[in-house]
């Protein structure tokens, strides 16, 4: 495998991306770190001094700490930041890898502590990283690898909500998501080498900040299939289906997952079952998956969100004592980092405080079942229900919410517009998620409807709720769509 540039040994041995170096490369991407290990120390008893070497070491770290949320090797391994950054600045001025790869290892450590919690520090990470980056585009304009990681960032930046955006500017970031994706499809077209890790984080940005197309999709579900030994394609293909509301695909490709010894322990994906289960209303089923994630799993996201869906399976069967039981460990184990987790905490408080009523029983089904894409069970779990039927004004406004999206997934936009407005008045001057995730989704639908004014007022009012569990990403989609609308 000879891609061209990589092989800048011929001229200094210092950075050499050899044809094993590349196989451990790709190693990594699968998530065989074993191997990928053997093989960089294989390279390492031949060409200790390699820059190569640490720019995979740290990509290896990476993927390790990100998967098993090991805060031990987080302590122990985030010491080196530092040391290989030193050595990859001593590599020659004159090579574009040189702020290439420092950059690469600034962002690894910047994803890896955003996921331990040191927000700062990984911020000043990313801002190091896109200084080098374009630096690196304006020493080297012709040499693609940059735009990888700087497509990442401009589109990354230019998602910032707009109340922030004086924070970027102050900080000489420029964001600009058109011009992102262009230089992440430039890496796709023309470097081989990058394409599929370019190609992933093009569909991580549609799928999480902006929104996937129906060829995206397809280019996903082929994706696992395309390289049946790679792990991390298929966890990438079966979250991202999940969230798209397609966990019935999304399962048919987490049962071919490969999970022999030759790869990391991945316990994220049996929470993932568990999830398709709870979504499927098999609560027995699911309750078993959520057990192994908590029994292997050694991180600390998701413990309290896995803890609240066992509750839910055996509440939502009647099983009340074992239920309040569950909810007591809910706020004993795990952090309040994710969106999933603080949702979790939240109403194990309000549960405890005797606030949650039978009524919502039938909101959690319909919730879930929307959720992954089971639009008649979803359906038919709301039945004969009314606004009526439901006593709280909470519920009521999560009537109408789901509702809403129930019809807008069965390709009723029309029809479902009057269920989030209804919804957006119930929730007036309350922190419920019902209302800008309604606004959020009436936005959408008059942007495919090419009503501009609307869409733009619609995004900004899902904006505008000061505060609620999923501000951050309701404020990231809605910023970004304002952004293709060019408001």
């Amino acid at each position: 495998m000879n891609h061209g540039y990589l092989e800048a040994g011929e001229s200094d041995t210092r950075l050499e991306f050899t044809p094993r170096l590349q196989r451990a490369y790709f190693e990594i991407q699968k998530l065989r770190l074993d191997k990928a290990h053997t093989l960089l120390d294989q390279e390492r008893s031949q060409n200790p001094d390699n820059g190569a070497l640490i720019y995979l070491d740290n990509y290896a770290d990476m993927y390790y700490l990100l998967i098993s949320e090991d805060k031990a090797a987080f302590d122990r391994l985030s010491e080196k930041e530092d040391s290989r950054l030193d050595a990859l600045t001593r590599l020659p001025e004159n090579s574009p890898f040189q702020r290439l790869l420092r950059a690469e290892v600034r962002l690894h450590w910047a994803f890896a502590k955003l996921k331990f919690g040191s927000e700062v520090s990984a911020c000043w990470d990313i801002i190091k990283a896109y200084k080098l980056l374009e630096e690196n585009r304006r020493k080297f304009p012709t040499f693609v690898p940059t735009f990888k990681s700087l497509g990442l960032l401009h589109v990354l930046i230019g998602s910032v909500p707009e109340q922030y955006t004086w924070v970027t500017k102050v900080l000489g970031l420029t964001g600009d998501i058109e011009g992102g994706l262009r230089e992440l499809n430039l890496v796709q077209a023309k470097d081989p080498f990058f394409r599929q890790e370019a190609q992933l984080i093009d569909l991580l940005l549609h799928a999480y900040t902006l929104q996937l197309s129906t060829a995206q999709i397809m280019e996903l579900k082929a994706m696992p299939a395309s390289q049946p030994d790679n792990l991390l394609l298929h966890f990438f293909a079966t979250s991202v289906l999940m969230k798209e509301g397609r966990s019935e695909e999304a399962l048919m490709i987490l049962n071919k997952a490969p999970r022999t010894s030759d790869y990391i322990p991945f316990p994220f994906l049996d929470y993932l079952r568990a999830e398709i289960l709870l979504q499927k209303g098999q609560y027995d089923q699911a309750y078993t998956y959520y057990d192994r994630f908590q029994r292997d799993f050694r991180g600390f996201n998701f413990l309290k969100d896995s803890y609240f869906k066992q509750f839910l399976c055996r509440w939502l069967t009647n099983r009340n004592e074992e239920a309040k039981a569950l909810i007591g460990r809910v706020v004993k184990v795990g952090k309040t980092i994710t969106e999933s987790d603080q949702y979790a905490e939240k109403f194990a408080e309000t549960y405890r405080a005797g606030q949650v009523k039978d009524e919502q029983k039938v909101l959690f089904e319909a919730r879930y079942a929307s959720d992954g894409g089971y639009l008649q069970e979803a359906e038919q779990a709301l039945g004969n229900y009314s606004e009526t039927s439901f006593s709280e004004t909470s519920n009521k406004a999560e009537f109408n919410y789901r509702r809403g999206r129930i019809l807008q997934k069965m390709g009723q936009s029309t029809q479902s517009l009057p269920y989030f407005e209804r919804s957006i008045v119930l929730t007036q001057n309350t922190n419920l998620y019902f209302g800008p995730s309604s606004a959020l989704q009436m936005g959408y639908i008059y942007k495919r409807q090419s009503n501009k004014p609307q869409a733009i007022a619609s995004f900004k009012k899902a904006m505008s709720y000061k505060k609620h569990e999923y501000k951050n990403s309701i404020d990231n989609k809605a910023r970004a769509a304002l952004s293709e609308l060019g408001a």
